[in-house]
């Protein structure tokens, strides 16, 4: 059977890069900054105008303070300023953008746009559909299946499963593992202390899980490595970070998400909210001509 795509958007990278790259000159019609909103635009135009997608969905993440990985870690992520009043004033507006455009927007209080689009994934998947995750997110990598791909929209940089063993040294079932390892900076996850990305790597080659490794963690100092008596002593001292570390990397793929392709079918822009929109954000005959263009 012939499969289709899903086209699925990690919308707050996006709407994060606009806000730090686009010049904050461009106001609604009440004076407040939207220049976030119209970065976003014009890459979800350059997106749609590319890809053409038939069905399509865009995740906010709505939970920055809030996710299930708060409660079991509240440093989680606490390393990261919030955004400010007038950005989250933005993001409603990106949402309200995607959905007059015709596209299926997911957003939860306790799941991370991560979560939402594993959960999509996995949804579809077994209703033929493959899907094509716009981002730069390494996490993503552990969603990459036989027919997936990552698409670096902003660099047009593709990558599959195979991509994701050439980037990170693991296959894609052993990213969660791989990041529980080595931590995560960007969301202040601990890892192992002095477990870098090679010895992980090399760990996840030989033993092919987290778990196995604690489980035959007596066998690590004979491997034929360099360093694996002191990846066995970090190994035995991170033990109950490395737990935790897991625990908060792994996509969840349960969440509350439509579970019947249909529900991301890419639909006709709803030309009267374009056009609301477009008075009220303010924006030119050119965003307008392309936005009713897609119709």
């Amino acid at each position: 059977m012939s499969q289709q795509t899903v086209h699925l958007v990690d919308a707050s990278l996006y709407v994060f890069r606009a806000w730090h790259s686009v010049p904050a000159e461009f106001f609604d019609v009440d004076g407040k900054p939207v220049n976030a909103v119209y970065g976003f635009t014009r890459f979800l135009l350059d997106l749609l105008e590319r890809a053409r997608p038939s069905h399509c969905g865009v995740a906010f993440d709505e939970s920055l303070t809030s996710s299930f990985r708060n409660a079991i870690y509240p440093e989680y992520k606490a390393n990261r300023e919030l955004p400010p009043e007038e950005l989250k004033l933005q993001f409603a507006y990106c949402q309200r953008v995607a959905a007059a455009l015709g596209l299926r927007v997911l957003s939860d209080l306790s799941f991370e746009a991560d979560d939402l689009i594993g959960s999509v994934v996995h949804a579809l998947r077994p209703q033929q559909f493959r899907a094509v995750i716009v981002s730069a997110d390494k996490d993503f990598g552990q969603l990459v299946g036989e027919h997936d791909e990552i698409w670096d929209f902003s660099k047009n940089l593709r990558w599959d499963s195979a991509g994701v063993k050439e980037r990170l040294g693991v296959h894609p079932h052993q990213v969660a593992d791989y990041l529980a390892l080595t931590g995560d900076a960007i969301d202040n996850i601990p890892g192992v202390a002095g477990i870098g990305a090679k010895t992980a790597a090399v760990l996840l080659a030989h033993f092919g899980s987290l778990d196995t490794i604690y489980a035959r963690i007596e066998e690590i100092p004979f491997l034929r490595f360099r360093g694996a008596a002191a990846a066995y002593v970090k190994l035995k001292a991170g033990s109950a970070l490395a737990r935790l570390s897991r625990s908060l990397t792994g996509i969840a793929c349960d969440c509350p998400v439509p579970l019947d392709a249909s529900s991301f079918a890419c639909g006709r822009p709803d030309l009267a909210a374009v056009d609301g929109l477009i008075e009220q954000l303010r924006f030119g005959p050119l965003t307008r001509a392309r936005m009713r263009a897609l119709a």
